[in-house]
């Protein structure tokens, strides 16, 4: 039996659900410096290489695992391209046209857009409890289009033209991207390790973003990039596709998928907080109401039912 696919306790299992979506919280903020030094394109390039240089013995196969069978490849594929690359587009694009608050609370529907997944695709029922969840989700994004936009780091900007709405649909998209990545890969834990799946899905990440990356490599000035974003970028990559990868895939070895939906409750609450406190942002009334409405949906979407 191959250690590598143990579930860890549940106690164990908690802690790494909770970490991980702190983690991504966090670094979906904290890209946005980021993303004003480097173009999109070229920053997601340069994250999952300098994760593929952090974890090439994790590729190797353990001999008491069994070969990816021609299912499991294209759900490793999809994993990458929707949790992985394409979730990273939309959210660095998103982050540098919205602020971190608006994009925690549209974040924090992630349970509710889980919900829906397992409904079309598990053809799981949707209880009124879950109904109602979606609801507050719904509400508290209608409630972030309602607020006043705040300064964006896009260079539309500096021209007086308003993008947190593309911003905001794009942290959407993301959503829906993050919500496939639960999904999808609560399937592969049960064939593959945690440490193999993050080295797959971050490769297929360096293949896919290759050759836009490469293009503005080519175009790039990396002289003028201070040394404090450098740090920032290793950071920003081990924590992307290395640490959050790792953490989550092994707390689902050891949680039911939705069980550990409610802990992606820490991934809003710590963009926004890392907004406010790191970036300088401000919640205004508006955004306050905002946020714990999609709370709210989180709290009903996630909480256990009652076991007769």
């Amino acid at each position: 039996m191959n250690p590598a696919l143990h579930a860890p306790g549940r106690f164990v299992a908690y802690g790494c659900l909770a970490l991980s979506m702190s983690l991504v919280g966090s670094y979906v903020a904290l890209s946005k410096p980021l993303v004003l030094a480097f173009p999109v394109f070229l920053l997601a390039w340069l994250r999952f290489g300098i994760a593929a240089l952090a974890m090439p013995h994790w590729l190797r196969r353990p001999s008491d695992e069994p070969a990816m069978t021609t299912r499991t490849r294209g759900l490793v594929f999809l994993e990458s391209f929707l949790g992985n690359f394409l979730f990273s587009i939309c959210m660095l694009f998103g982050v540098s046209m919205t602020s971190a608050v608006s994009a925690g609370v549209i974040m924090a529907s992630i349970p509710a857009v889980v919900a829906i997944g397992s409904r079309v695709f598990l053809r799981e029922s949707i209880t009124l409890r879950t109904a109602l969840a979606i609801a507050c989700a719904v509400g508290g994004i209608g409630l972030v289009a309602l607020a006043p936009a705040q300064p964006s780091a896009h260079p539309g900007a500096a021209a007086g033209i308003s993008l947190s709405w593309l911003g905001d649909l794009l942290v959407f998209c993301a959503v829906l991207c993050e919500a496939a990545y639960a999904v999808i890969g609560k399937s592969l834990t049960g064939k593959l390790g945690p440490k193999r799946i993050s080295s797959l899905i971050n490769l297929w990440g360096l293949v896919l973003s290759t050759p836009l990356g490469l293009w503005f490599a080519l175009r790039f000035d990396f002289g003028n990039v201070a040394l404090g974003l450098w740090a920032l970028l290793v950071v920003y990559a081990l924590a992307a596709s290395v640490w959050t990868v790792w953490l989550w895939m092994t707390g689902l070895k050891g949680v039911p998928a939705s069980q550990a939906g409610v802990f992606t409750v820490m991934l809003p609450v710590s963009a926004a907080m890392v907004g406010v406190l790191v970036l300088g942002e401000r919640l205004s009334l508006l955004q306050v109401c905002a946020f714990a409405l999609a709370l709210l949906g989180v709290v009903l979407a996630t909480w256990p039912s009652r076991r007769v």
